[in-house]
C-alpha cells in the first residue's frame, strides 16, 4: 500500500501512567496489543500499528499539542451513539474533555466527535461515521 501510513510513534515521559488511558481507548477502538518492550508498547488496527514510548533519547518532559509537532490525533468512533459513550467514559480512564462548551460539534456543524486530552496534554479526536 504505497503511501499508506504504516505506524506512529508517540513518545511519552511516562510510559506506565500513560498505559491506563491509551490502552482503554485503543482497546475499545478496537486496537489489539501487539509488541511490549522495557521503554515501550504497540497496538495494531488492521496493517497499521500505534507505538507509546519512553525513550532514553527524549530531550525533555512535556509535550504542548499548542507547539509545532503533532496536535493529536483523529480516530474513526462508529455512530455518534458510541463517540457519546466513549466521551462520558473516558474521564475514568484517564482522559478529560477538551471543547465541552462545544460538544459534539468543536469541529464544526458537519464534524461530530468528541476530543480529549491525556495527562501529558496528547489530544485525540474521536469521529462518528455518518
Amino acid at each position: 500500500m504505497t503511501g499508506g501510513l504504516h505506524h506512529v510513534e508517540i513518545w511519552v515521559p511516562d510510559l506506565a501512567g500513560a498505559l491506563r488511558p491509551w490502552s482503554w481507548l485503543l482497546g475499545e477502538l478496537g486496537w489489539t496489543p501487539f509488541q511490549e518492550w522495557p521503554a515501550g508498547r504497540s497496538w495494531r488496527h488492521g496493517s497499521l500499528y500505534l507505538v507509546l514510548e519512553q525513550s532514553p533519547a527524549l530531550s525533555g518532559d512535556a509535550h504542548d499539542r499548542l507547539r509545532p509537532g503533532l496536535n493529536h490525533l483523529a480516530f474513526h468512533a462508529g455512530p455518534p451513539d458510541e463517540v457519546d459513550r466513549l466521551a462520558t467514559t473516558a474521564p475514568a480512564h484517564g482522559w478529560s474533555p477538551l471543547f465541552a462548551d462545544r460538544y459534539p460539534h468543536a469541529g464544526g456543524a458537519d464534524c461530530y466527535a468528541a476530543y480529549l486530552e491525556d495527562p501529558w496534554d496528547y489530544e485525540v479526536e474521536l469521529v462518528a461515521s455518518a
